[in-house]
């Protein structure tokens, strides 16, 4: 069997570990930062993660499913907060399928203990890789102040983030890059529990208080609170306001009371909070190749670090596990070229559509959750997916709740785009959409469009 080197622990790279150790092979795990089992890495800009559908199937097939699922909180529905405090529940699916939500730092100390009770993982905290060989899979890593240790192996894997130490390396060579940041920054703001524990908000919905140009949002933790995310533009516009207006305690306070007054009174401590927690930047990092002399890959954020706004980064990432897994099945364990070359044919399209999809459900979060012709449109949606579920899957079905490759579900979702647009057009719609009519009119577009 082969020595694996894994750079970076997170997410990602802690259940690919368990993924390779289960295979037969050594691996070792060397992480930059410190054991998150033992100091707080994620304190004040940490974002809750949702496990969909992929992730779980991911997991399952690494033997944690159940360590997993006992930390996380499932989640129905989207709730909406108008500015008045009004409430708009809009479940995810029309069979009551759920996402589960999770704290990141959680899932990641849970997922290291699982990689390292088995007797093949060797976990390596507070090592920075200063650098790899590429032709000989040799890395290198230093701790603050000491000396440099170099570790060969038969294989490396970058899992070591956007801003990957692995990629770097590669991007000296014959590659494409491209690094693309968003104008929204976020904040992380924690809803508390009641004195008692009890939740202040329903914890089976991901709610979101969304503002055209700016929104927040609060997933539940399993103690009862939320994690909650402000998004906003880093620099003011003439539409919105920006972190770069919003600094002092009277703007802070005055910001929350105009836009998100419910809030308040859920989090006494709001003002406080945003004035102490660090602003953070979010990116999209698309490139090629995803691999290099059959020893060195990339995989999670180091090769499609995504927006986080339809919750499938790390499901994209544990997808990137299964998949290679699911290669070395077919091709065998001691044949690296090849299967890492299939892994990079067939993750990158996929990794640049998941890109694609959360730019637009940002859009869909921030501007349409609270538009009357949208939600008319997931009710349309909704009564064909249960009269068609053969010749009609919702684009959010497809991506949340189902095997269908991003790539799939991304054309798919432009065609019900066109097809909803027309639909919506139909003179009297609001009164009718519950009509054979209607019924008709999109089977007919379904059928037209194939």
């Amino acid at each position: 069997m082969s020595k694996i080197t894994i750079v970076g622990g997170g997410l990602v790279g802690s259940l690919l570990s368990i993924f390779l150790a289960r295979r037969g092979h050594a691996v070792s795990v060397y992480e930059r930062r410190g054991d998150p089992r033992k100091t707080d890495v994620y304190a004040g800009r940490s974002i809750n993660l949702v496990v969909s559908h992929r992730g779980w199937t991911a997991l399952r097939a690494a033997g944690v499913e159940a360590a997993v699922k006992a930390i996380t909180v499932p989640v129905y529905a989207r709730m909406t907060h108008d500015r008045d405090g009004k409430l708009n529940r809009v479940p995810y699916s029309i069979d009551n399928k759920a996402i589960h939500s999770v704290s990141r730092g959680e899932l990641n100390r849970r997922l290291l203990t699982e990689a390292e009770a088995l007797p093949n993982v060797e976990l390596r905290f507070n090592q920075k890789c200063v650098d790899l060989d590429l032709e000989t899979a040799t890395c290198r890593f230093q701790r603050e102040g000491g000396e440099i240790k170099e570790v060969k192996a038969d294989v490396v894997f970058g899992s070591d983030g956007a801003f990957s130490a692995v990629r770097a390396k590669m991007m000296q060579g014959r590659f494409t890059y491209s690094q693309e940041y968003i104008e929204h920054d976020y904040k992380e703001v924690a809803f508390p529990a009641n004195p008692d524990g009890t939740p202040k908000l329903d914890p089976q919905c991901l709610h979101i208080w969304p503002r055209r140009y700016f929104m927040m949002m609060g997933l539940a933790n399993q103690d009862g609170g939320f994690t909650g995310t402000l998004f906003m533009p880093n620099t003011a516009t003439e539409n919105a306001p920006g972190f770069d207006t919003v600094r002092t305690e009277e703007q802070v306070s005055s910001y929350f009371r105009e836009h998100f007054a419910d809030a308040m009174p859920i989090v006494p401590d709001l003002v406080q909070q945003y004035l102490r927690n660090p602003q953070s930047s979010l990116v999209i990092i698309r490139c090629n190749p995803w691999t290099v002399n059959g020893k060195v890959a990339l995989i999670g954020d180091a090769a499609h670090a995504i927006v986080p706004f339809y919750g499938e980064g790390m499901n994209a990432g544990y997808e990137d596990c299964k998949v290679l897994n699911d290669l070395l099945n077919e091709h065998g364990d001691d044949n690296w070229p090849v299967v890492l070359a299939a892994y990079g044919k067939a993750r990158k399209p996929n990794g640049d559509a998941i890109a694609d999809l959360s730019l637009r459900n940002f859009l869909e979060m921030r501007d349409l959750v609270a538009d009357l012709k949208f939600l008319l449109r997931k009710k349309i949606e909704g009564r064909l997916q249960a009269k068609h579920p053969d010749q009609w899957l919702p684009l959010y079905s497809q991506v949340k709740f189902s095997d269908i490759q991003y790539k799939d579900a991304w054309r798919e979702g432009l065609r019900h785009d066109r097809i909803m647009e027309e639909v919506l057009a139909m003179p009297g719609i609001e009164e009718k959409w519950e009509s054979e009519e209607v019924e008709r009119r999109v089977m007919e577009l379904v059928n037209a469009a194939r």
